[in-house]
């Protein structure tokens, strides 16, 4: 269905890029589709983690459909943009913790939707790269900025001025994956830590999230002041007493949220 594939499983769920003819290249529907998906994803309550896989055996993502932009005018380059720009927000911008599962090539716009998530499991068979600057263009769906924040200033620029690509274990090394699984396996640990992610309170594990994912460009003390903020959101919850009351009686939580 234009590229993109939704799958639910109790309160997790799994975003699929599922165009493995094109290696899950993005295309403009696909764009569109993913765009709508997480828009869906984002205010559905009941998710309370999302894993970001990839149809077939070659690729998580290759980023932008070039076939797709060969011949492309400015103007319809810039007609494009807000599309795919929309697309790479929708990952990044999820209120749920984001699993994200590579196997294959995560090149380009793939690399960058990976990095959009906040936990990244990658495969023996994962090649990471952002080799926008070989074809004359920039990474534009986060990768500069998403990069420069993961991996540091000195990482981010050999991985975005060479362009080169990284293999699974310098990937590891790098901080650009943070799980390596065997082969094929790399989706099922990802559901894996969703569904354990999935088992804690989704007020606080959203709270927790925006106060990381806010607190990462700015200084410690409005970082922890965001964490405040976060404190107070949960303090007086539902959820919060909750979770006390089910440690003291020693039995598993119901969320009420």
């Amino acid at each position: 269905m234009d590229g993109v594939t939704l799958r639910r499983d109790g309160h997790v769920a799994e975003i699929v890029l599922d165009r493995p003819e094109a290696l899950n290249a993005l295309s403009t529907a696909m764009a569109r589709r993913l765009a709508a998906v997480c828009a869906e994803v984002a205010a559905d309550a009941s998710v309370r983690a999302v894993v970001l896989s990839a149809a077939g055996e070659k690729a998580f993502c290759v980023g932008a459909d070039l076939k797709e932009r060969n011949g492309m005018t400015d103007a319809e380059f810039l007609a494009q943009r807000p599309v795919t720009r929309a697309a790479y927000n929708g990952v990044l911008n999820l209120p749920q913790p984001v699993v994200a599962a590579v196997h294959g090539y995560a090149l380009g716009g793939g690399c960058e939707f990976a990095l959009s998530a906040d936990l990244i499991v990658a495969d023996e068979t994962a090649v990471f790269g952002l080799p926008e600057v070989s074809v004359g263009l920039v990474p534009a769906g986060g990768g500069t900025q998403l990069a420069l924040r993961r991996l540091g200033p000195g990482k981010a620029a050999d991985l975005v001025f060479t362009g080169r690509r990284l293999g699974v274990d310098e990937a590891v090394e790098y901080g650009l994956a943070d799980r390596k699984v065997p082969a094929g396996t790399a989706r099922e640990e990802a559901l894996a830590i969703a569904g354990a992610i999935a088992q804690n309170s989704p007020v606080a594990v959203r709270a927790a999230k925006r106060a990381m994912r806010l607190g990462g460009g700015v200084g410690l003390e409005a970082g922890l002041d965001l964490e405040e903020n976060a404190w107070r959101t949960v303090v007086f919850s539902a959820d919060r007493r909750e979770g006390i009351a089910a440690f003291n009686e020693k039995r598993k939580p119901v969320w009420p949220s």
